[in-house]
């Protein structure tokens, strides 16, 4: 059951990467908020160098190669989701605001990501902080998503497939770590991901629903 949920839970975010690569270079634009994009990407990546090189989760059998290389697939997609928010981000940056300071601040907030999943390293340990850490970032995704949603006014760079496999990729790790392991913050905290991933379904369903009116 363990490796099964781990599993699900790969499948499913790989679903969100692949989409998220699919829509923004078909429609030109980028389809994960900027600030979940950072906290995944240095989410993964540091935990990748930890697994693999420090043994960080411990040796590497099972569940830890399954985590491990399930981890490293997704820091090969997030780059990709990276490079189409480089390359059409800009033209939401507000107007207000010099194009010049668009790649400083998006370097800035990547930093700070990076800085972020370190303290709760040291808080925590990697146990506790890679539970901890994924599962507020996934909130926090959450949230953007639907706020992405208003913002466009549109179903630009989003699709009810995206939606429900980031639903999925989520409450299979729920179930694991907050249920069968029991861990009341993962379970209270995955719970409202699912709060805020089932508004925002309903939100795409109703806006195809108008879209095909």
């Amino acid at each position: 059951m363990t490796i099964f949920l781990t599993l699900l839970s790969g499948i499913g975010w790989m679903i969100v990467y692949e989409e998220c690569i699919r829509l923004g270079i078909k429609q030109k634009t980028y389809a994960m908020p900027f600030w979940a994009l950072a906290l995944n990407l240095t989410w993964e990546a540091i935990y990748s160098y930890s697994d693999i090189f420090l043994g960080a989760h411990g040796p590497l059998e099972g569940i830890t190669i399954a985590q491990a290389v399930v981890n490293v697939f997704w820091v090969c997609l997030d780059c990709v989701i990276l490079y189409t928010y480089f390359k059409y981000g800009k033209k939401e940056w507000p107007q207000k605001i010099s194009g010049k300071l668009f790649v400083p601040w998006s370097l800035l907030v990547l930093v700070c990501s990076a800085v972020l999943q370190l303290a709760f390293i040291k808080e925590f340990g990697f146990f506790l902080a890679a539970e901890y850490s994924a599962f507020l970032q996934n909130l926090l995704m959450s949230v953007l998503f639907i706020h992405l949603f208003i913002s466009r006014k549109s179903m630009e760079g989003q699709s009810l497939l995206l939606a429900v496999a980031k639903w999925i990729g989520t409450l299979a790790p729920t179930i694991l770590m907050g249920v069968i392991q029991f861990n009341i913050v993962v379970l209270t905290v995955g719970l409202f991901c699912s709060v805020f991933d089932i508004i925002y379904i309903i939100l795409l369903l109703k806006e195809r629903k108008v879209c095909h009116e």
